[in-house]
């Protein structure tokens, strides 16, 4: 017979459970104080069971409560709901999903793993993070994944945190600079000041950042774009340095867990809620040194991987419609070369990410996104590239991200390929041609003399088909997926051997050279080649800065690279969370020359607006010609040397000219009225201070018909006339 006391017990708890409980609103998804408590929704079409257990500490194992959702009345539709009275900020919670566990049909639900909430704002620190807990499956059975993992992972599995604190942004505004007045700075939060010679109080943090600011405004960049910020986990790799024994750490953070939260570890005052308020005391701070903050971010695929991955968040809610699924649904499709693909033209999981789009620019005020592997956001659920899709449409016309910057990484690990093709006029691109041509012209490849020309233009050749202007192209060199700019003229070759895949891992295709030596030289170790090797790398930097810099387009470069940052020749440094990585800055002391020249270019950039406008050359305000004079020969592949006039004004012009040969050259100069001087501006192949005059410290240049140029440098000529007839009129006449 039934003890009727235990009923009486069980009635009692659930209706404890109960108390300050009601049934919640569907809208809006993830967390909102209201009444006096808080409202909890998620979505979940294919759930018989939710639970919401809220936790007193990030590492408790058992919550302090636990609310069973009712299928009848905390449900509407595919969203489950509830309303909880009392709920602080602070408070640590997460959930339990149960459901089909049928992995042929796309179903992964399992009520023993906790899952994060898909819209938290905020994931407690919990390091390290022990994913092999949060797999839903048993790893010993003999089909791994078609097994059911019966292992509780509360313990080992971070909390989401809700938060409800104000934030005074003191009238902070955008800085909105456009396009043409852009430069923008690639880099890593944590790699910026975690070595020991940042001389930062909060190395490694987002208030680390704030401490360098004052070194960003000399250097003259914009916009900062950070590295992956979405909360990931630094530690879900197996394997150890082969050289160094030490385990490999997730270092670029390409592998988000929810699109909404902040990272934890690099808040300096605790990561248990306070890195919202840390990045968002970071973008005030940085917006009221005019620069913009850019978001790298990822939405082509999570941690959770395939199907032999962790249970974390979308996969325990919504596997079948979240991801990319084969045919046999137990496999997911990998657009990414990581496992899964986010299925983002779902109604659902579209909305999803504007809406993480719309947090990260209303409440933390960031003012534009780089979109990693983004050609994946154009495919359908079956993985088809669609002409309009959907979600890009959406993002480049959406009335609240309409002042936004938006970059694409236009290909993805599926074989697209979209450069000077991607999406809408409105979406900039990461000009990947930019990058190898201006590589190959630099190194003395052959047939590039066109390639380069197009490139220092805006690529025209690449965008006008789409409708874009060179605004749409963000030329690069180096980013942080490659060499640095040291390396790409150090190694002729990768050199990843401690990332433990045995140099499997980054292209092969760098176009890169090491001038004589495979990587770092001093004048000690090689007397007589030393000095040359280096001479002739330090030039090619120049090049290399000079050209980004001059090219119409916007310029992003990769941090670092201003005072020669190197990681050995490894190409592909994700899993090196150490001095690789890291900025030394003791190298800006030590290549105090390469820095002058870098800011010098960037204030060169800002001083002549003709070079960054938003549109292309047309031929009154261009003229191309080669070293005797006449046109260059554009069809010779063994050409290496041209120049160009670019006319600013009817006042003054530039003269760029080229030499990518191993050969010193003499360049015929335009004719000039007699009132009208050269000034030599920049030339690559003197050394500091002679390679580069600020303005109005131009030297002149006395010899009026020609110009000699060392072997592999760049040279930039003023026209200054004082006359009153104007420059245009003068070189016309002077033919």
């Amino acid at each position: 017979m039934k003890d009727p006391s235990h009923d009486l017990h069980d009635y009692i708890s659930e209706i404890s459970a109960r108390a300050g409980v009601r049934v919640g609103s569907p809208l809006p998804f993830g967390t909102q104080e209201t009444g006096g408590g808080v409202n909890f929704a998620i979505f979940s079409r294919d759930a018989t069971r939710v639970r919401l257990e809220l936790f007193d500490h990030p590492e408790d194992a058992v919550p302090t409560r636990s609310i069973d959702l009712d299928s009848a009345c905390n449900r509407t539709g595919d969203v489950w709901h509830v309303w909880v009275e009392g709920i602080l900020s602070g408070q640590f919670y997460a959930y339990r999903v149960d459901g089909p566990y049928e992995p042929s049909l796309g179903h992964r639900f399992n009520f023993n793993k906790l899952l994060l909430d898909p819209c938290a704002i905020a994931v407690s620190q919990l390091p390290p993070w022990d994913f092999a807990t949060a797999r839903g499956y048993d790893p010993l059975a003999s089909e791994p994944d078609l097994s059911f993992s019966k292992v509780d992972n509360a313990r080992s599995m971070p909390k989401c945190v809700f938060l409800n604190e104000s934030f005074e942004w003191d009238g902070d505004s955008p800085p909105r600079h456009p396009w043409s007045m852009t430069v923008i700075y690639e880099m890593h939060i944590r790699g910026f000041t975690i070595h020991p010679t940042s001389g930062v109080d909060h190395p490694g943090t987002y208030r680390g950042l704030m401490e360098k600011i004052p070194y960003l405004k000399t250097l003259g960049v914009t916009a900062v774009e950070l590295m992956p910020v979405q909360e990931f986990n630094d530690t879900p790799i197996p394997r150890r340095n082969p050289q160094t024994n030490q385990l490999l750490r997730n270092y670029w953070g390409y592998d988000p867990v929810v699109f909404f939260a902040p990272k934890a570890s690099y808040s300096s005052s605790g990561g248990l809620g306070q890195q919202k308020l840390e990045f968002k005391e970071m973008v005030r701070a940085l917006h009221k040194a005019d620069i913009e903050v850019i978001l790298d971010v990822v939405f082509n695929h999570t941690a959770e991987g395939n199907e032999l991955g962790p249970t974390l968040c979308f996969r325990g809610m919504a596997n079948a419609i979240a991801y990319t699924l084969a045919e046999d649904k137990r496999y997911y499709k990998n657009y990414t070369g990581t496992g899964n693909t986010v299925n983002a033209n779902h109604p659902v999981v579209r909305d999803h990410i504007l809406a993480a789009l719309r947090y990260w620019m209303v409440e933390m005020h960031v003012d534009g996104f780089r979109f990693d592997l983004a050609s994946v956001l154009g495919r359908d659920g079956a993985g088809k590239l669609l002409a309009n899709a959907p979600l890009l449409e959406r993002i480049a016309e959406d009335p609240i991200l309409r002042d936004v910057k938006i970059i694409a990484e236009a290909w993805d690990a599926g074989g697209a390929y979209q450069v000077g093709s991607f999406s809408e006029r409105r979406w900039a691109e990461w000009n990947g041609r930019y990058r190898d041509d201006v590589r190959r012209f630099w190194r003395g490849d052959e047939g590039m003399l066109g390639l380069f020309a197009s490139r220092i233009c805006g690529s025209a050749d690449i965008y006008t088909k789409s409708g874009k202007g060179p605004e749409g192209s963000i030329n690069f060199v180096t980013c942080h997926d490659g060499f640095t700019l040291n390396d790409l003229v150090s190694y002729g070759h990768k050199h990843n051997e401690a990332n433990g895949e045995n140099n499997q891992d980054g292209t092969d295709t760098n176009f890169s050279e090491n001038y004589g030596f495979e990587g770092e030289t001093t004048d000690a170790a090689m007397p007589a080649a030393g000095v040359a090797i280096a001479s002739i790398r330090k030039r090619q930097i120049k090049n290399f800065l000079l050209t980004l810099l001059i090219s119409r387009g916007v310029p992003m470069l990769l941090g670092g690279d201003e005072f020669r940052r190197i990681q050995g020749g490894n190409n592909n440094a994700y899993c090196q969370d150490n001095a690789t990585s890291w900025h030394d800055w003791s190298c800006l002391e030590q290549h105090q020359e390469i820095f002058r020249f870098t800011c010098g270019t960037i204030a060169f950039r800002c001083a002549h607006p003709i070079l960054s406008q938003e549109k292309f050359y047309t031929d009154a305000e261009i003229q191309w010609f080669g070293p005797q004079g006449g046109l260059p020969n554009w069809t010779d592949p063994q050409a290496k040397q041209f120049a160009c006039l670019i006319h600013e004004d009817e006042q003054h012009a530039l003269c760029l000219l080229f030499n990518a040969s191993v050969d010193a050259i003499d360049f015929r100069l335009p004719p000039l009225l007699p009132e009208t001087r050269w000034h030599l501006a920049i030339d690559t192949g003197c050394v500091a201070p002679q390679d580069l005059f600020a303005a109005g410290e131009e030297t002149h240049w006395e010899n009026l018909d020609n110009y000699s140029l060392k072997p592999r440098s760049s040279v930039i000529l003023l026209a200054r006339c004082t006359h009153d007839q104007g420059l245009q009129t003068a070189f016309t006449e002077a033919k």
